[in-house]
């Protein structure tokens, strides 16, 4: 099925790779006017190709989702060049860095300075794409789909301690704020997805031990496999499109079955 953004205009942050970049291939796929938005404009503008490459519409924007002026900046940039807004990705995300030869840093070894840059971009970067998004459909009238990316970790133990507080903290204002704007008309979801394999957190998805890593996270979930970031981007695709009509306050698990979870013997 094809079409499901047909005529829509969609803001995608985080584009510049993995599953901003996936998305913005994906909606405009799907008919979608596509808003580039990244940190690294470069990134932004590389995507933006990518999308025109494959006779689709799209523009970037480089967009620091922490700054509430620049998310305002990139609404306004694709409005002026698409008249409107219809639905916003919230995708854009950081994590804690990982110790070499270690793995995930304890609540302990966190850093201050790492924390509240983590916060700023996952907790507000969403708040802000959230006002800024319902500023834009409130001026036309109302309707509009908000999408944002949580993670499993926002739903059960799982990976660092902090990064799964703020994406904890996504998954209860997606809950909160679709009730807050349902007499609007807009839709509010979240997508939580498991382990990927993108540059997020500094893997190489073109690493010489792929294969490996990807077996690695594939053995977490029971479906057996890695997310791919298209999974990902399906999702959020679907929480936009009006097969999602009636779909709100959801966070939607992209995780093979992690949260379901753990088979009892064989």
């Amino acid at each position: 099925m094809k079409g499901l953004l047909e005529g829509k205009v969609a803001l995608i942050t985080g584009a510049g790779s993995g599953v901003g970049r996936a998305a913005c291939l994906l909606f405009a796929e799907h008919g979608a006017k596509v808003i580039a938005a990244d940190v690294n404009g470069d990134n932004a503008a590389e995507t933006a190709e990518l999308v025109r490459a494959q006779n689709g519409e799209a523009i970037a924007a480089a967009c620091d989702v922490a700054d509430p002026a620049s998310v305002d900046a990139a609404v306004a940039a694709g409005v002026e060049a698409y008249g409107r807004l219809d639905c916003i990705y919230n995708n854009a995300g950081v994590t804690i860095s990982p110790i070499p030869g270690k793995g995930l840093r304890t609540l302990t070894e966190c850093d201050g300075e790492d924390m509240r840059r983590v916060a700023d971009v996952n907790v507000m970067g969403v708040v802000h794409g959230c006002q800024s998004a319902i500023r834009q459909f409130e001026k036309q009238g109302g309707g509009g789909a908000i999408v944002s990316t949580a993670s499993v970790a926002g739903l059960i133990g799982y990976g660092g301690v902090f990064y799964g507080a703020t994406k904890g903290a996504v998954v209860q204002l997606t809950r909160a704020l679709a009730i807050e704007v349902a007499d609007k008309g807009i839709r509010v979801n979240a997508v939580c997805p498991a382990g990927m394999l993108t540059h997020y957190a500094g893997m190489d998805p073109d690493s010489e031990h792929r294969g490996r890593i990807l077996e690695g996270m594939g053995r977490v979930h029971p479906l057996g496999r890695a997310i791919d970031p298209r999974d990902t981007a399906s999702a959020a695709l679907f929480l936009c499109s009006d097969l999602a009509s009636n779909v709100t306050g959801v966070n939607l698990p992209v995780d093979g079955g992690l949260s379901a979870g753990r088979k009892v013997g064989g």
